[in-house]
């Protein structure tokens, strides 16, 4: 019994490393067909039942693997568009000026905070005159 379970494992070996090296490139999921090779080489009965179960692609004439078929939803009513991009009518010299302008803008109020620091934080109008 040991023997025979031997002779299908060989023969399992040798069928996935057939099929493997006959395969094409893209034919081949999720590791290199060398990697699958090696692997069915070291791990035989392991590698064989991994390459026919996750690593072949089985195309239209190949082995048909029944799948589960997902539970039909219920149609949905309550369809929204999608909100509409926003156009900006502009051109591009408009708008390096509107940047322009907010940069300016973002400069002039940090002059002002710096003033107001370098005052010493005292109120417009109550400053004293020295002497």
């Amino acid at each position: 019994m040991p023997f025979l379970f031997s002779m299908l494992v060989v023969a399992l070996m040798i069928g996935a490393l057939i099929d493997i090296i006959t395969r094409d490139d893209s034919q081949v999921k999720y590791l290199p067909k060398m990697v699958w090779i090696i692997i069915v080489i070291l791990l035989p009965l392991i590698g064989s039942i991994l390459w026919f179960a996750i690593g072949r692609e089985y195309g239209e004439s190949g082995i048909a693997i029944p799948r589960m078929r997902r539970a039909a939803r219920p149609a949905q009513t309550d369809v929204r568009p999608a909100p509409a991009a926003p156009v900006d009518t502009r051109t591009t010299e408009q708008q390096i000026a509107d940047l322009d302008r907010e940069i300016e803008e973002w400069r002039l109020r940090q002059e002002v905070e710096k003033r107001k620091r370098e005052d010493g934080g005292s109120p417009a109008g109550t400053e004293t005159q020295p002497g």
